[in-house]
């Protein structure tokens, strides 16, 4: 008895010790977790592929791992870390010059007072917006070498996983504490949710991005690539989504009296800009979008205060993983035990 006792003991000391352990790693580990996600996502997307080359047709693992990871970098990484440095350097351009601002605030308020007769904004407003949006300059630079920093880690990870995915699966799936049927069940969902959030998702604010982009260079929106790129960032966010951008510039092109512009601008946002999500689902997209929108909003909600940036992707991954395990916790426990 004291024998068992002693066992169990010496279980629990070992667990907490590990607990401890792994909560003072994540700890300081945390500002690295958007890179680890990153390369555990590229590895569910291109795993098959690997294993294919490798497996049967017997290229060199370590090659192949370098050419797939060259490839990620050239067509994800350095593209999307230089144009968020783009972005970032207009943002600060446009912050930074508030007496343009000023006067373009002052000519939608004009135009509001005529309208509905209620003043929204006054200069002193005006200022005290431009100077807080001001303080957020110094987080957005911070943010963009947190980027690069989470770029490298997470191709340095990607690495490791390709060359060693077939031992890494075989590791998990031993210490997994689930039925076979089950572990099964978490590896389809898992690769559904990631092609799903982790290709889906982007693709179609990249595509907002680009018709609203055109869309305001044809009505003569002032940096139109610029306004294309928050087009496509806010249109991850359902409901809302893309009027948050285009619905001011429409009051401002008839605020400043283009009202030939604003009507052709509401027009084109409404028919193209909204309506192009809808078509992108049912043509290009179809086999890849089953997002329900709440768990975009919420997980882009969570995702981004959790891990900036990057939670625009891992957000709503998080909650949908949550909601499989909870259909798996119910798949394995629910059931009565077979006699």
């Amino acid at each position: 008895m004291s024998s068992i006792f002693n066992n169990r003991l010496r279980q629990v000391i070992l667990l907490l010790v590990i607990i401890v352990l792994a909560l003072m790693l994540l700890q300081h580990l945390f500002y690295f977790l958007p890179g680890f996600l990153g390369a555990i996502t590229l590895y569910i997307l291109l795993r098959q592929y690997f294993f294919t080359l490798t497996l049967k047709k017997r290229w060199n693992k370590t090659l192949t791992a370098t050419l797939f990871v060259t490839l990620s970098l050239v067509l994800i990484a350095i593209p999307l870390y230089y144009s968020i440095l783009l972005i970032t350097e207009k943002v600060v351009a446009a912050v930074s010059n508030t007496d343009e601002i000023m006067a373009k605030a002052a000519l939608i308020e004009k135009k509001v007072v005529q309208l509905t007769g209620m003043k929204l904004l006054s200069p002193a407003n005006i200022l005290s917006y431009t100077q807080k949006v001001s303080r957020f300059i110094p987080t957005i630079l911070n943010s963009s070498a947190g980027i690069l920093s989470n770029f490298a880690i997470m191709f340095f990870i990607l690495y490791f996983l390709l060359k060693g995915g077939r031992e890494m699966e075989k590791f998990l799936h031993r210490f997994i504490p689930l039925k076979d049927e089950n572990i099964n069940l978490l590896g389809i969902e898992t690769k559904n949710m990631i092609k799903a959030n982790a290709i889906g998702i982007p693709v179609l604010a990249i595509i907002q991005g680009i018709i609203a982009a055109i869309g305001y260079a044809i009505f003569g929106i002032q940096e139109y690539v610029l306004w294309g790129f928050f087009t496509g960032i806010f249109s991850m966010l359902p409901v809302v989504g893309t009027a948050v951008i285009w619905v001011p510039m429409v009051v401002y092109l008839y605020a400043i009296d283009d009202t030939k512009a604003a009507i052709g601008l509401l027009i084109y946002a409404i028919v193209l800009i909204t309506n192009i999500d809808y078509v992108a689902r049912l043509t290009i997209l179809k086999k890849l979008m089953d997002v329900h929108p709440l768990i975009t909003i919420f997980g882009v909600i969570s995702g981004v205060g959790l891990f900036g940036f990057w939670g625009v992707i891992f957000g709503p991954l998080l909650v949908s993983y949550f909601i499989v395990l909870v259909k798996i916790y119910t798949n394995e426990f629910s059931r009565p035990p077979q006699q």
